[in-house]
């Protein structure tokens, strides 16, 4: 300290201060506005930025007045290298914890506008979270005089510990990378799986893949084996799909008839029913003789997956209805089942009765008298 304080250095340093602290607040006054000018507009990225300078501004201007008082006040060299050096790193952990915040909000606001759904692929905001983070911390390590060589080759032997350990949680972490990079599945797709679960792709952290079912129950597939199974994903490469319906009418029906009744009903499901294509081509095919019917298949357009079971339930509903008024009979499978019974016969009737107790007499050895 190169002279004693005095009262006008208590009073600057005061001001530097509450000027810093001021002007936090009023910034904060301002991004606040400046937020609900950014919800108006369809882009989420600039709610993601205003929100994370909400966090920095009153940060970085109580700061700067600080640093700004701990100038006007006559300390040491040491003393003044310590507040400057401890200011700069609490500055730099502000800004790195506000640039996490911004990257991993655009990196989600990106995944949601691409899938559409409220849920994302949160295994890249964690990444790169974790990447912003540790390389703010690193920083702020080394302005504050820590050598960080040491602790990165400390990291590097202790990884391979670390890796070995957490082989499955490692494995499940790659393999949830790789469905995402090759993009087999993404959230908002419908997937089905070899072992029965399906649903909707609600999220792929870092460790497994969260699946909504039809009955809005969570189903929790560790990445790792859903990279390995088989699967059917029923929104790529379109979303739109073809929905079979099985149908069959007697032998003495009109089948020319019964294709332009059909084809109808079928129009009129596309049109009306929401979910449906309504410029879906209809179509019908004929294809079986069976033993009381004729079968065919009836193809329907749908939107997506879940559309199906609405529009195959109104389809069923319309279809009997016109089937009834048209006179178009759909018949149940008969079967006729003849039975026989052998009567007996004359020569069964006269002959004896044979008793199971019962042997024949053996052959007589004895000789004739009269011989």
């Amino acid at each position: 300290m190169n002279r004693s304080l005095v009262l006008h250095d208590w009073v600057v340093a005061s001001i530097a201060m509450a000027a810093g602290i001021a002007a936090g607040l009023l910034l904060r006054v301002l991004l606040r506005w400046l937020g609900k000018q950014a919800r108006r507009t369809q882009w989420t990225g600039d709610d993601v930025i205003v929100d994370a300078l909400r966090t920095i501004a009153p940060w970085a201007a109580t700061v700067a007045g600080t640093a700004v008082a701990a100038s006007a006040l006559p300390l040491t060299t040491r003393v003044a290298g310590i507040v400057n050096h401890s200011l700069t790193a609490l500055l730099i952990l502000v800004i790195t914890l506000t640039a996490a915040r911004v990257v991993a909000g655009l990196v989600q606001s990106l995944a949601q506008s691409r899938t559409g759904v409220a849920g994302s692929a949160t295994i890249f905001v964690n990444i790169t979270r974790v990447v912003v983070v540790a390389m703010g911390v690193l920083v702020a390590l080394e302005t504050v005089g820590v050598s960080i060589a040491p602790l990165l080759t400390a990291l590097g032997v202790g990884g391979l510990a670390v890796a070995l350990a957490l082989q499955d949680t490692l494995a499940n972490l790659f393999a949830g990378v790789h469905i995402l990079a090759s993009k087999t599945v993404q959230p908002g797709d419908y997937i089905r799986l070899s072992s029965g679960e399906e649903g909707y792709v609600v999220d792929i952290n870092w460790r497994n893949t969260v699946v909504r079912n039809l009955s809005n129950n969570l189903v929790i597939i560790p990445n790792g084996r859903l990279a390995r199974t088989n699967m059917t994903n029923y929104t790529r490469p379109e979303q739109e799909l073809t929905v079979l319906v099985q149908v069959g009418v007697g032998y003495d029906s009109d089948l020319e008839h019964v294709e332009r009744v059909t084809l109808e009903v079928v129009d009129g499901v596309m049109a009306d029913i929401t979910g449906a294509l309504p410029g879906h081509e209809a179509a019908v095919r004929f294809h079986t003789f069976a033993d009381s019917r004729i079968n065919f298949t009836v193809i329907l357009g749908v939107g997506e997956f879940s559309d199906q079971y609405r529009i195959k339930h109104e389809f069923i509903k319309r279809l009997h209805r016109r089937y009834r008024a048209e006179g178009i009979s759909i018949p149940a499978p008969t079967r006729t089942v003849s039975l026989q019974q052998d009567r007996p016969g004359p020569s069964s009737l006269s002959s004896p009765a044979a008793f199971p107790h019962q042997r024949e007499a053996p052959p007589s050895t004895l000789s004739d008298p009269q011989r």
